[in-house]
């Protein structure tokens, strides 16, 4: 058997098995969080960011999705850039404009024993598409969203980068509006969304207390690379320049108080540097 038809099988196992077949693992004893490698995006424009190329360790972009698994439940945070569905099942990588993912979401999901049934929250960073696209993939998960995110995914003629149909399940879903405001997802203080508008009308990021590894702070965009970090430098397409500077202020000041460790979600050498399912911090 040649590993593409391996990996064909694999795929084909992960996303028809019917959830009754697939027990989930057992919940852990304290909050784990699990990496997904979702492919990246090359060929960015830095002055979009208002970076020079020569300015920057390295332009291009990865793109991640996170599960934390409580005691008490699942979260899946961000979905990748590329859906499942465009992958044809032989094991090869599948490209769409800038974007380039060679492992499907669902496969790796189901590695460590979960499938989508298995998710009991989903949240999105934001609605850029590098984000949401496997969104309809989970939709018996309560989506934790604010208002205005919702109402800006969910408009007529929606802009910025955007694909409604990668999430459009979600509108009829179950939905749980946050207000602008903290969010204790188990309500223990070790998963928590945390309010940071300005990206995109109510983009967040989320803080994940482990009991080894410390503290972690999922940054989204609320920054793209390392250098951006401590200026007032924003993309052209940000939806709020002021709005952003603002949360990331909030943000900076939480970091301090907190001690957690910033990982901003598409920086290369801070994903190339993480542990990816099946192994798992702590």
């Amino acid at each position: 058997m040649t590993n593409r038809t391996r990996f064909a099988l694999f795929l084909s196992l992960a996303l028809l098995l019917p959830a009754a077949e697939q027990k989930p693992p057992k919940p852990p004893k304290s909050v784990r969080l699990y990496v997904f490698d979702c492919g990246t995006l090359k060929g960015l424009d830095p002055g979009i960011f208002h970076f020079k190329k020569e300015e920057l360790a390295n332009v291009d972009f990865v793109a991640v999705a996170y599960l934390i698994v409580h005691p008490k439940g699942t979260l899946m945070w961000d979905t990748g850039v590329i859906p499942d569905t465009a992958f044809k099942g032989d094991g090869a990588p599948v490209t769409q404009g800038i974007s380039t993912a060679t492992k499907p979401l669902l496969p790796q999901l189901a590695a460590i024993g979960y499938t989508p049934a298995d998710i009991n929250y989903l949240g999105l960073s934001h609605y850029h598409s590098d984000h949401t696209a496997n969104a309809n993939a989970f939709p018996n998960a309560t989506w934790l969203v604010h208002p205005t995110e919702r109402d800006a995914m969910f408009a007529e003629k929606p802009g910025g980068i955007i694909q409604q149909a990668t999430f459009n399940k979600l509108k009829d879903g179950k939905t749980k509006i946050l207000t602008d405001m903290d969010y204790d997802v188990f309500g223990d203080g070790t998963v928590v969304i945390k309010y940071a508008p300005g990206h995109t009308p109510g983009s967040q990021v989320l803080f994940v207390k482990l009991k080894k590894t410390g503290p972690i702070l999922l940054a989204g965009d609320l920054y793209h690379y390392p250098e951006e970090r401590f200026t007032d430098k924003t993309p052209t397409f940000e939806f709020n320049h002021e709005q952003s500077l603002a949360s990331r202020a909030a943000i900076e000041a939480f970091l301090k108080q907190s001690k957690a460790k910033l990982w901003i979600e598409h920086d290369v050498a801070t994903f190339n540097k993480l542990k990816k399912a099946p192994e798992f911090y702590e």
